[in-house]
């Protein structure tokens, strides 16, 4: 009996690893447009919508939008590490042309 209560033992041990390596954390991205952002964002638009909606399949962004006034973006993110997070923003071709102007990526935590 004491090596099955061992192996169930192992076994739930075994499967919380499994368990938490399949959570990933979680970020927010609080950043900035540049002024005139809705004109200048045009030529860049399509390929920055793509891009998130590739995110999105991938289950890495939750979500991502402008403040109502045009001058923030706010982002949500589960991802591996922070750096992860930094990657997807800069390779996005609103940070490559000037259109969010500068950001930042905080882990969170999601209590309710």
């Amino acid at each position: 009996m004491g090596h099955v209560r061992a192996l169930i033992c192992d076994l739930m041990v075994a499967s919380n690893d499994i368990y938490k390596e399949d959570i990933m954390a979680k970020f927010v991205m609080w950043g900035s447009y540049c002024e005139n952002a809705l004109e200048k964002r045009t030529p860049y638009r399509e390929a920055h919508l793509a891009g998130l909606s590739e995110q999105k399949e991938k289950g890495l962004l939750t979500s991502l939008g402008p403040t109502t006034d045009n001058t923030k973006v706010f982002g949500t993110y589960e991802a591996d590490s922070e750096t992860a997070v930094r990657e997807l923003v800069e390779g996005d071709p609103y940070w490559k042309n000037g259109i969010w102007t500068d950001y930042a990526v905080y882990e969170w935590n999601q209590v309710f």
